[in-house]
């Protein structure tokens, strides 16, 4: 490991970065210096700037890549080798936000059921009704599901920006994991690997996903997020205020919850006599 390389990491770990961001932004830097073929300390802004346009006309990237790309170069220029802003300029692009190809909720119900193995639907289910990120739901631990009547809920912890919530836990949903559990004795990890000696990895469980939209033939695009959009959108369907989806969600800002009002559908009535936040009760009964 270089020396710079080592600097960066420590700088991450300080501001307490997630492994993946760090991950992410070192093997950005590693691409950049293996296309110049040298040490990325004596890069000029110039330099810089021709590479993220490199990703983009030679290499047929998208812009958000290439953000990404641009993001650990703002970091390793600025926050580690100390240039200022002005001086040694990075350039973000504009990328258009697009809206999410969500879920109804029968397509959510045969995609359960298109699940491969019992865990994996598990897994799936718990995505949807506690609204978790795929990197959350794998770091769950058998600790983290609180069953006490008087506060069932799901703590997620060292969530995206590091920060610590607790997320809901359904009747539904703990009992289809007081079931998982007695099927399955995990010790530790609630969804683990093959070995149970680790948790499952992001890339099993966007595959279990990935091979479930198929089986059930969902045409939608996306990715095991979709569950977590799905989330957001059928509690406000559900007449759940905004603010309370934005703390279940994490979210820093309630403006990035308010996108989901955009895709609340009209003609939805939540079933009578169930909970809204229930959404595998709900999501069962239609």
């Amino acid at each position: 490991m270089t020396e710079l390389r080592q600097r960066m990491i420590e700088a991450m770990v300080v501001r307490g970065f997630a492994q993946r961001t760090q991950d992410a932004y070192v093997d950005a830097i590693r691409r950049m210096a293996k296309h110049y073929r040298r040490d990325p300390a004596g890069y000029t802004a110039q330099q810089v700037q021709d590479y993220l346009m490199h990703m983009v006309r030679e290499q047929g990237l998208s812009y958000s890549t290439m953000n990404q790309a641009a993001c650990a170069a703002r970091f390793l220029f600025e926050t580690v080798l100390g240039h200022s802003r002005q001086d040694f300029l990075v350039p973000m692009a504009k990328v258009a936000q697009r809206q999410p190809e969500l879920l109804g909720r029968q397509e959510i119900a045969r995609l359960l059921l298109a699940c491969e193995q019992p865990r994996q639907r598990m897994l799936l289910q718990t995505v949807y009704a506690a609204g978790l990120r795929v990197s959350e739901v794998c770091a769950l631990e058998l600790r983290d599901i609180d069953s006490a009547t008087d506060r069932m809920c799901i703590r997620v912890r060292a969530g995206k920006g590091g920060h610590d919530r607790h997320s809901i836990l359904s009747p539904t949903l703990l009992g289809l994991l007081r079931e998982h559990v007695r099927c399955f004795r995990p010790q530790r990890w609630l969804f683990s690997n093959a070995k149970d000696s680790q948790p499952i990895s992001v890339e099993s469980a966007q595959r279990a996903y990935q091979r479930a939209r198929q089986n059930a033939r969902i045409i939608k695009r996306g990715g095991i997020h979709s569950l977590r959009h799905g989330f957001a959108t059928h509690l406000l369907e559900g007449g759940v205020d905004l603010y309370t989806i934005s703390q279940l969600l994490g979210h820093g800002h309630i403006s990035t919850t308010a996108r989901y009002l955009h895709l609340v559908s009209p003609q939805f009535r939540p079933p009578q006599g169930v909970d809204p936040l229930d959404l595998l009760a709900g999501l069962y009964m239609t």
